[in-house]
């Protein structure tokens, strides 16, 4: 079989788990290295210290797994349409209205590096990753010709748009790659950066963590300053503000009904004051099996504190 074929047959029995998108990507030093680096140095990562760990691999891949040679790049779409919000309700990121993702992507995922072994044999590589590790999927996915990163720093695919998750297969096997995804798409548009409730982007293509809705929900475990508080709204957790804003999402980003993510429509509004005063074991019973369980219930009541404030500085109170 030829690098070609297994190419070819790699992509097509990633679509037949149902992944809307596959490629093949080298794992030669990114090209963003030296950016990670200022990045990192301006502390723009916040307390995700484990970032300043990973730097040196997810600047050289191909050390992430050694002996690796090419990443299999996949992504699954999770766009959901969204419902006119409620009173005294907080907001919950497209992502996280259902099952954890590293859940149900995790079969779907371990079945696609069972195959690439299948194409090599018993000593083949074949390591899978969803969102963990210092895998830098997005520079990746880019190399393996699905999308570029956008001035919102999320991929975007000229097919789906950004709201994908990206997962990937780390292997020696010898897989003819595809060609990168080149062009810049986003042009002169700025909307994503002009839409930040909090300005988290200090230039396109850099985003502050520490000013980041999403970072402040979920990654941050300290008292939230004030200053940036009052511009969180409504969110509980995460934010789509810079990707509903996207003129590729408007155009291209469908609502896809997946039953393998799970989705729970009670998931995108939370009742404020229930949070608010939720026990532990009660938060892990409703929402252990969710992405809200990473920052805890003691931070999901400090944000559901902070959205209450801010509905009633809205109304006049």
């Amino acid at each position: 079989m030829t690098p070609a074929e297994r190419n070819r047959r790699i992509k097509a029995h990633a679509h037949g788990l149902g992944f809307e998108a596959a490629g093949i990507a080298t794992l030669e030093p990114t090209p963003h290295g030296a950016a990670l680096r200022r990045w990192l140095d301006a502390g723009h990562a916040g307390t995700m210290t484990y970032m300043h760990r990973q730097a040196a691999r997810r600047s050289y891949p191909a050390a992430i797994v050694p002996g690796a040679t090419r990443a299999v790049m996949v992504s699954r779409s999770y766009m959901v349409a969204d419902t006119p919000g409620p009173g005294g309700r907080g907001h919950v990121a497209k992502y996280a209205r259902g099952a954890d993702y590293h859940d149900t992507l995790r079969a779907p995922l371990q079945a696609l590096a069972d195959y690439v072994r299948s194409l090599g044999g018993t000593e083949t590589i074949a390591r899978p990753y969803v969102d963990a590790g210092p895998v830098p999927e997005r520079e990746l996915a880019q190399r393996a010709g699905l999308g570029w990163i956008g001035k919102n720093t999320m991929l975007i695919s000229p097919r789906y748009g950004s709201y994908c998750f990206l997962a990937s297969v780390l292997t020696d096997l010898d897989v003819a790659p595809d060609a990168p995804f080149e062009a810049d798409r986003c042009g002169r548009c700025r909307r994503c950066l002009d839409a930040c409730p909090t300005q988290a982007f200090p230039e396109p293509r850099v985003l502050d963590s520490r000013r980041c809705i999403s970072y402040l929900t979920i990654e941050h475990r300290a008292p939230i300053a004030s200053e940036l508080a009052v511009l969180m709204g409504d969110w509980v957790f995460g934010c789509d503000v810079c990707q509903a804003v996207c003129p590729w999402n408007l155009r291209f980003a469908h609502p896809r009904e997946d039953p393998r993510l799970e989705r729970q429509l009670e998931l995108e509004w939370l009742d404020l004051t229930a949070l608010a005063g939720m026990g532990d074991s009660e938060f892990a019973r409703r929402f252990g099996h969710t992405p809200l369980r990473r920052p805890g219930a003691a931070v999901m009541r400090r944000n559901a504190a902070i959205a209450s404030a801010n509905a009633a500085a809205d109304a006049g109170e």
